[in-house]
């Protein structure tokens, strides 16, 4: 086990992911529902969620091996999304996201790209690419885990840490996670482009 991958793959994926932000977003999807249709709602989305996450975490190398896809592209880009994540959560209007009627909210558009999105998706590939070794990779799965537990339960007490934070707490914590989601971009990007000035693209 590496407790040094665990705690920056935890950290990194925990905030691309953002389920504390992502708690108004959820009760405004399930607004109609009772208290037992939403469980069942925290549930579903939470199993997409890892089924997205590792899936890419699994199979991911397989397919940057077969599209010649370095691990500095991926890091490159992967800031990129991060950086545009971030964006999106310093945006006042971001979190005003347009409902799909007639479909199940709990998969699209909240267990996907909601949570699972592009950032959540490039974060575990990074860091499972960059895992030597069966205890680096049981590291960042362990972290994986970690995060999916911290959705359900974000997800299963929506509306007790609604009032909690209440909107202004909720909206001032999505602010500092952005401030997070941009350095830890910035460092991708600054670490891909190191590597490229070291040994070429």
């Amino acid at each position: 086990m590496n407790g040094h991958l665990f705690a920056q793959a935890f950290v990194t994926i925990l905030v691309v992911m953002d389920p504390p932000g992502n708690v108004p977003v959820f009760l405004a999807l399930t607004r109609e529902m009772h208290d037992e249709q939403r469980r069942l709602a925290a549930l579903q989305a939470t199993l997409v969620v890892a089924g997205v996450v590792y899936a890419f975490a699994l199979f991911g190398q397989e397919i940057l091996r077969l599209l010649g896809i370095s691990l500095a592209a991926l890091e490159v880009s992967g800031g990129l999304i991060l950086a545009l994540v971030a964006l999106q959560l310093l945006d006042p209007t971001g979190s005003e996201r347009p409902l799909r009627g007639g479909s199940n909210v709990a998969l699209v558009p909240l267990g996907t790209p909601l949570l699972a999105g592009p950032g959540a998706i490039a974060s575990t590939m990074i860091y499972v690419r960059r895992a030597h070794g069966a205890g680096e990779i049981a590291s960042v799965l362990l972290a994986l885990l970690a995060v999916v537990v911290l959705v359900y339960l974000a997800l299963r007490f929506a509306g007790v840490v609604s009032r909690v934070l209440r909107d202004n707490g909720i909206t001032l914590l999505s602010r500092v996670v952005a401030l997070l989601l941009a350095a830890i971009a910035a460092q991708l990007v600054a670490t891909g482009a190191q590597f490229w000035a070291r040994n070429g693209v």
